[in-house]
């Protein structure tokens, strides 16, 4: 029964059409593949349709401020940009030198894979490319060719790439003031020799003069 519905439609598909059965089936699937492709470029299906963000999320980002310059900060003034107030802008220091990161914000800001260097002068976490406490300050001693070559890139592209807002004051003691004003000021009154008072002689020492004389 299947046997002959099957040269049934066959002979029908023939003769209605004029193509084999094979070519009947290949330009029927092309058709329907042809039909899927428009569908899904031009919305025929609600899946496919195009997501738009919520307009909420739009209105959440917002550009950055403009970079505010400091000048010269202390290194305790410039743990207050780490990134926990959102009012305040991210920044970063490397040589001394302070940049504004706040574009960077997921790589430096709070949560991300850098953060533990925000608000300090990383200069030597990021030479030895270390992420431990000992090593985040700007202390360049005792490093290698190698790692000051790191630090150099890392300078190359902050330079490149973020806006410097300042730098950090040298936390150095001033140097002593020179005694040259001490001793210019004249001798003091324990360096002045005091003048040596002669006494007149006495009857006695003129009497015994004359004697000493006859």
């Amino acid at each position: 029964m299947a046997v002959e519905l099957l040269e049934t439609l066959k002979e029908a598909i023939t003769a209605y059409t004029g193509l084999s059965p094979n070519a009947f089936f290949t330009v029927l699937a092309a058709g329907v593949a042809i039909y899927y492709v428009v569908s899904v470029l031009f919305g025929g299906s609600s899946d496919h349709q195009p997501q738009h963000r919520p307009r909420s999320f739009e209105e959440e980002v917002q550009p950055l401020p403009p970079p505010v310059q400091l000048g010269e900060i202390s290194e305790e003034e410039l743990k207050a940009y780490d990134g926990n107030d959102p009012e305040k802008p991210l920044l970063m220091a490397i040589k001394g030198q302070i940049y504004d990161v706040s574009q960077s914000r997921m790589f430096y800001g709070p949560g991300g894979p850098y953060a533990l260097f925000a608000g300090k002068d990383a200069s030597r976490a990021l030479a030895k490319m270390s992420f431990e406490d000992k090593d985040l300050n700007g202390d360049l001693t005792g490093l290698g060719a190698f790692e000051l070559d790191a630090l150099q890139d890392w300078e190359y592209k902050f330079m490149s790439k973020y806006v410097k807002v300042g730098s950090i004051k040298n936390s150095e003691a001033p140097p002593a003031e020179s005694t040259a004003t001490d001793s210019a000021a004249g001798p003091t009154e324990s360096t002045v020799a005091e003048p040596v008072h002669v006494s007149e002689p006495t009857e006695e020492d003129k009497e015994a003069k004359e004697v000493k004389d006859e």
